[in-house]
């Protein structure tokens, strides 16, 4: 068999300036990837070379600048419709991120669709984007939200979850991996088993993507969703996916130019999906700046990519595990590269500031699950959240500074 060349991490780093940057006069030691991944030069200088050399909006006009921007807006969209293996273009909806998909399918599916008493089920451990729009669509409609527990090592009861559905069960919204607590969720079984009791599911994928290959079709989740800052690229996109029949069946979640087919003063007919859900200019440089993150992760490879998180998770719970009174908050046996700790007698912003001043980025809070930190009775954590490109130096950094917050708060 041929050799397979790996990436060699030294060029890799090389190629996310960020990386070289100095905090409070100390090398940058980046852990704050759940919260957004760097970027790597390839996409910052594609954005740059389209807003320098190629700019035009896009559906808009029949001359070549306009035509070429059109041309890389579906290039990209096809390259997210095959990341996720969806079956058509035109299930990949451009928004500003996994909170707008979410939002968009609750708007534009919940409310249709959704009757009084039905029920909408959700889990402990979701981020506030799973769970806000669905609270709100229950209060506005009288709805029945339902939620499933977590074991105390951030796992899902799935014998809970079974309990829970019903005939009445219309829809069921999960995380692929929790953001607090780093638990990889299955969403395959979730999934079948919301379908045998006749639900749809949302899967917010938004701490999914980075990890792993999603296979849509093969999880058989009716949407998913995810933003691209997460995945190394811009800020201010994201995509929906959602199985074509629902699309069809939806109406628009806003309303302007280029989501219609005929407008008069009389009436509307709206365009197909995608075109139904994008209403108004899309963030194009963005767009084509996931394309090339899409591009990018490609050709580092998914095997590379989880066999460096998975030496950087383990190296890191160990080192983080054998400091003195360090609490990590969750444990699942299936866990994505982070994680999630307390330190006895020192509230996480006061480690996250002793942090700061080592050169070490960190998130410190309730990182928008504020039912899953009170599930395991904290009102906050520390997250250190590792991408591969970080280094096992990078995280025996983090544990001398956290060896140093213990001393400074004896």
């Amino acid at each position: 068999m041929p050799t397979v060349s790996l990436p060699d991490l030294a060029k890799v780093r090389a190629g996310f300036p960020m990386l070289a940057a100095r905090m409070n006069g100390r090398p940058l030691v980046y852990l704050d990837n759940a919260a957004t991944a760097l970027k790597p030069g390839a996409v910052i200088d594609r954005m740059s070379k389209f807003l320098k050399e190629e700019y035009a909006t896009v559906h808009r006009g029949i001359y070549t600048f306009s035509q070429e921007s059109t041309r890389l807006c579906d290039e990209a969209r096809s390259k997210c419709r095959a990341f996720l293996n969806a079956a058509d273009d035109s299930e990949i909806i451009f928004t500003r991120g996994t909170t707008e998909a979410i939002n968009l399918v609750a708007a534009a599916y919940g409310r249709k669709f959704l009757k009084t008493g039905d029920e909408i089920v959700v889990t402990t451990i979701e981020h506030h984007s799973n769970l806000v729009p669905w609270q709100r669509l229950c209060e506005e409609k009288g709805f029945l939200l339902k939620v499933v527990p977590v074991n105390d090592r951030g796992e899902l009861d799935l014998a809970a979850f079974e309990r829970l559905l019903s005939a009445r069960t219309y829809l069921v919204a999960v995380g692929h991996v929790s953001n607090a607590l780093g638990t990889v969720n299955p969403v395959g079984e979730i999934v079948k088993m919301a379908h045998h009791a006749g639900a749809v599911v949302v899967v917010d994928g938004a701490q999914g993507v980075p990890h792993g290959p999603v296979d849509v079709r093969a999880m058989d989740c009716d949407f998913y969703a995810f933003s691209g800052h997460k995945l190394y690229g811009p800020t201010g996109i994201g995509v929906l996916y959602g199985k074509r029949k629902h699309l069809d069946a939806m109406d628009p979640y806003q309303s302007g130019g280029d989501m219609v087919e005929t407008v008069t003063l009389e009436k509307t007919t709206y365009a197909k999906s995608p075109a139904k859900f994008e209403a108004g200019t899309p963030a194009i440089a963005e767009i084509i700046g996931l394309g090339e993150a899409i591009d990018y992760i490609g050709s580092l490879g998914w095997d590379w990519i989880a066999s460096r998180e998975k030496e950087l998770l383990e190296y890191a719970t160990a080192r983080l595990s054998a400091i003195p009174g360090l609490r990590i908050v969750g444990t699942a046996a299936e866990k994505a590269s982070l994680v999630s700790f307390t330190l006895e007698g020192v509230h996480p912003h006061d480690v996250g500031t002793v942090l700061n001043e080592e050169g070490v980025a960190v998130r410190a809070g309730h990182h928008c699950a504020q039912p899953a930190m009170k599930r395991f009775g904290v009102p906050a954590t520390t997250r250190a959240s590792f991408a591969f490109y970080n280094t096992k130096e990078e995280i025996d950094a983090l544990e001398a500074a956290l060896r140093k917050t213990v001393e400074m708060f004896k």
